[in-house]
């Protein structure tokens, strides 16, 4: 889903004329980058033992699952709500993910393979990501570097 969600906002943003129409798409792929960089190093150092539906080891706390799924919806979700021109939609896309990482979050704690506080350890994780991720696009759209500025004539080449 961010895959593709990052390609199509990289497509508007350089068939638009954008300058810097690079920088929203990677300001979405950086979080997800970070996930397994910053879970693996807290599963190693909290070494916390799984339930008991899953084989004895270490290592689930936080999850990276979860983490996974918040940090790629979120990411897919920020990069998207520029781009939808009603609240209305705007709220339909946020619920949706909304949706899905509860989903994910209650079928992993459902099923066993995760304790309810390495579901939320996650979501703190992801919600950290997300806001960074909301403020980089925040300062891309301000600064006018990505969305909608340095747009040129295309018969001219001056600034529209």
């Amino acid at each position: 889903m961010l895959v593709t969600v990052l390609g199509l906002v990289a497509l508007r943003g350089r068939s638009s004329g954008t300058d810097h129409w690079w920088l929203p798409p990677l300001a979405g792929a950086v979080p997800m980058a970070l996930v397994p960089a910053l879970v693996v190093p807290l599963k190693a150092w909290t070494d916390r033992q799984g339930t008991p539906a899953v084989p004895p080891a270490t290592g689930y706390f936080p999850s990276g699952h979860t983490a996974t799924a918040a940090v790629a919806y979120g990411a897919a979700t920020l990069l998207l709500l520029p781009h939808l021109r009603t609240p209305a939609a705007r709220r339909a896309l946020c619920c949706g993910c909304a949706a899905l990482v509860l989903a994910v979050s209650y079928g992993l704690v459902r099923r066993g393979y995760h304790w309810p506080l390495d579901v939320v350890a996650s979501w703190c994780l992801a919600t950290m990501l997300l806001t960074l991720t909301a403020l980089a696009l925040g300062r891309i759209d301000r600064t006018g570097r990505g969305r909608g500025a340095g747009r040129r004539d295309a018969a001219t080449g001056q600034p529209k």
